[in-house]
């Protein structure tokens, strides 16, 4: 029963993670990489089997001894998403101080991708006899438009 309720817990975690990585928020983002750690860190715990004895060689018998690699594993994870932790704060804190905001804005690759997809809606409405009206509006300080330095 405890085994299904880490896997449960593992599934919330890393949905809630995924959620949260997809917002425009950097500081959401943050929060959904904490999350979705946890929840591969549980899984770890789930897919490194029952505990045993400490694997050092000699004081216990082999069969006996839990797997390291998955606290090598875990570890490693720990590490990796500190640091990665600490970088996104950093560039939150700074967008904040530029722009009083931490909103992750769209780039020149995703509105030109938009319109093109915006075009193909409009000619596939056209080629049906649809009047429908498509209107795509993107805010980029960047391009000229009110920025501020």
């Amino acid at each position: 029963m405890s085994s299904l309720a880490l896997v449960i817990l593992c599934g919330v975690l890393v949905a809630v993670g995924v959620y949260l990585i997809l917002e425009r928020s950097l500081s959401r983002i943050v929060l959904g990489i904490a999350a979705m750690s946890n929840g591969i860190n549980i899984l770890f715990l789930i897919a490194g089997g029952r505990s045993g004895e400490p694997p050092i060689v000699g004081t216990s018998e082999p069969e006996a001894m839990a797997d390291p690699l998955v606290q090598a594993m875990m570890l490693t994870s720990i590490v990796i998403t500190l640091s990665l932790t600490g970088f996104l704060l950093a560039m939150a804190y700074r967008a904040w101080q530029l722009r009083d905001n931490d909103e992750v804005r769209d780039d020149r690759e995703d509105r030109a991708v938009a319109k093109r997809q915006a075009a193909e809606a409009m000619e596939e409405h056209e080629d049906k006899g649809d009047l429908v009206e498509t209107v795509a509006e993107f805010h980029d300080e960047t391009d000229g438009g009110n920025s501020e330095s």
